[in-house]
This record gives structure tokens, sequence and C-alpha cells, in this order.
């Protein structure tokens, strides 16, 4: 009883965390850190309790603010405005000439700090087309045009996707008080509730393609893996996990699925449908191997983007030559860590699909790695470079990532019955 009511305290104190204005937010990690120890002593039913309700509140709590530290927001309004008026989100920027009869205050007010010509909007990058796939395009549309009808979906798909992890691991015969993992995790309710990134309707369908590979369901489970990766491309990363049983079958359905629903985009803008993918690539400093913080401590820049290449497609045959396919989300979960590293991204929404995984039962020490990002996002509040802010807190990650594997390896804790095994931090 005293551990369900210190972690119903702790569930209170990360709430409070995350209505702090500023980047005060940050603070919630540590009540994370020690809620999440306490429903892992807590009894099933509690913790239950616990998880669901902290899976709501925690993301209704960071939409109770503007979305503070990403506009990525805006661009989706606009593309569903443009498609509920009928027109392909793949034909024309936001900045088009076509498309200024949609224009209004509330997305290009004066002052904005995107301009262009003939005005200045909210909606980041306006000359370019947008770079989201098709089924996030739809859920686009299907939502009111409004910032907070956007965040209170994604809030929705965020505490969807801790209800479906505590069902999943119960089904699987492993503790599911680790949903906590995911639905206490500040990066979520941030990331969901309050930016509300589309990445969370992509975590939540791959966290389903999981759960059914798992249970050896190849088709369905490739085919809602294809969902996810036309929701956001980065759950592309868990293929070579889930090739590791009846591959043809995982593959054919995720590509059917895939075609599926970009046809009518090809059909109504053709080879548009790229959007501003490439740009974004070249932008972000990945084509010339600028971004590649901590590679760029040990090779010349001309060499960063080959190293890449070679760590990736190699952990990628690792992990696909040694996956479980019983437990697909430990091979995944390197796979995903590996990206996150290499890359050093500044974007910590991008780590969402991680946090799942690490949910799901991969080793709780790449949560490093999944917060990493806030260093480099901050790095001009911190009076640092972006590089600088990179290599450190990806650094620091990676650290702490091979400290664990070490003291695991070292203690060598033996599992008879992996399925049935507690959930320890």
């Amino acid at each position: 009883m005293r551990r369900t009511v210190a972690a119903a305290a702790a569930l209170a104190l990360l709430l409070g965390a995350l209505l702090l204005p500023g980047r005060w937010y940050l603070l919630a990690w540590l009540p994370f850190a020690a809620g999440a120890w306490l429903v892992a002593r807590t009894g099933r039913r509690a913790a239950l309790v616990l998880v669901l309700l902290g899976g709501v509140l925690l993301p209704l709590a960071a939409a109770a603010h503007p979305p503070n530290s990403s506009d990525d927001v805006y661009r989706y309004v606009w593309d569903g405005r443009v498609q509920r008026a009928g027109i392909d989100p793949y034909r024309y920027p936001p900045a088009a000439p076509e498309l200024r009869p949609f224009r209004d205050d509330t997305l290009w007010p004066p002052g904005a700090p995107w301009c262009v010509p003939d005005g200045c909007t909210l909606i980041n990058r306006p000359a370019v087309p947008t770079i989201y796939p098709p089924v996030a395009e739809a859920l686009f549309a299907a939502l009111p045009g409004r910032v907070g009808a956007f965040q209170l979906a994604m809030a929705a798909f965020a505490a969807a996707t801790g209800a479906l992890l505590w069902f999943a691991l119960r089904s699987l015969g492993r503790d599911p008080r680790r949903a906590v993992l995911w639905s206490w995790c500040p990066l979520v309710a941030l990331e969901a509730g309050n930016n509300a990134h589309a990445d969370a309707a992509a975590v939540f369908l791959a966290a389903l393609a999981l759960l059914l590979a798992a249970r050896g369901r190849a088709g369905p489970g490739g085919a809602v893996l294809g969902l996810a990766i036309a929701t956001k491309l980065t759950p592309a990363l868990l293929a070579p996990a889930l090739l590791r049983r009846r591959p043809v079958a995982v593959l054919a359905a995720a590509a059917g699925a895939v075609a599926a629903v970009y046809l009518p985009h090809v059909l109504a803008a053709g080879p548009k449908v790229l959007g501003y993918l490439p740009g974004y690539l070249h932008e972000e400093g990945y084509a010339d191997g600028a971004r590649f913080a901590l590679l760029g401590l040990v090779l010349p820049r001309a060499f960063t983007a080959p190293a890449a290449a070679l760590i990736l497609a190699t952990t990628a045959v690792l992990v696909w030559r040694r996956a479980d396919p019983d437990r697909p989300w430990r091979a995944a979960a390197a796979m995903v860590a590996a990206t996150l590293l290499v890359a050093a991204p500044a974007y910590p929404w991008y780590a969402l699909l991680l946090v799942m995984l690490v949910a799901y039962g991969a080793p709780a020490e790449w949560l490093a790695v999944a917060a990493a990002a806030y260093l480099p996002q901050f790095a001009g509040d911190l009076g640092l470079a972006t590089s600088t802010a990179q290599r450190l807190g990806y650094g620091a990650a990676l650290a702490l990532v091979l400290a664990g594997l070490a003291l695991r390896t070292t203690r060598r804790t033996a599992e008879t019955s992996p399925q049935a095994a507690p959930f320890m931090l």
C-alpha cells in the first residue's frame, strides 16, 4: 500500500512538473524515474490503474500549453485544410499562389516567424512541399483544423499505446508494469500532448505490428508495419527485426500497404509525393556528413556519411540474423538506438519509437538515448553550439548504454523463463 501511495505521489509531481512554464518541464524526468521504480514494485491491479491514469493525464497536462518546442503542428493543420478543399497536399507548398485563398490570420498572422515575399506564417518552411506520408495526411484531414484538436488526438494515441502495451505484455506472458516506461515518460507527454507530433500515431501502429509479429501473424503484422511507415518513416527501422520470421510475407504485406495508401497521391501529384524529404536530409546536414556529431569526433567530414551508412547497414544485418521472433523489440531497439546515436538528431520526438521498444522489454538504459536530443534542441539556451550539445548529449547516452551493458554482462542474471521474468529497471 505504501508503494502505491508513493507511486501516486510521484505521478502528482510528474503532472505538476509538466505544467511548469518554460523549460522547467524537463524536471519531470526526476519523478518519472522514481515513479517507474515504484510502479515496478506495486501490485498489478494498482499498477494498472496508475499506468492507465498516467497515460491519460500526463499528455493532457502537457496539452494545456501551446506547442513549446516545435511548430510542426501548424503544417499539419494547413495540410488538413488543403485536403478538405479537395486539393492533394503534395501538389503545392503553402506559399504557392494557388493556395492563397486558404490563408487566414490563424496560420498567417502578421509578424509570424516564417516569411515569403507575400506574407508571413506559423507554418515552417512554407516555400517547400509537405514531407508527411499519406496515412499522416489522412489523419490531418480527418481532424478539426485547430491546434488543440491535434494535441488532444496525439494525446489519445499516446494513451492508447500505453493501454496496448499493457495488454500486449500481459498476453505475451511478460510483466505488463513495463508499460509505465511509456505511459509516464515525459518525452511521450511532451511530444505527443504538447507538440502534437504525428509520431504518436505511427508508434501506436508500430506497437501493434510488434504484437502481431510476436504472435506469429506475419502478414497482418507486416501490413500494420506498412501503415506505420506510411505515417512516419521511422518505423521502417523495425523491419530488420521483423523479417526474422516469414520475411516474404512481412515484406509483401508492408509493401502492399504502403503502395495502397500512396497510389491515390501518385495519381494526383506524380513524383511530388516524395515531398520535401530529399531537401530535408540535405538541410539537416546528413547529405554531406555535417550532422553526424559523434562520428565527426573521430573522422573527417567526408568520411562520416559513408561510415554512418556502413554502421547502420551492419547493424541491420546483425539485427536480422540475431532477432528473436518471439521478442523482436530487443533487436529492434538496437537498430533504432544505433540510428539515433549515429544521426544524433536534435528532435526528441524521433525517439518516441525507442521509448515504446523499451516499454516492450528493451534495456531501460536506452531511455538515455531517447532523452539525449533535448540537449542539442536547447543548445542556444545553454550557450552551446548544436554540434557540441549533440556530442555531449549523445556521448553521455552512449556511455550510459555501455555501462549498462557491462553491468548486465558481469552480473549474468539467470533468467530461466524470460517471458515470466519480473519487470526490473
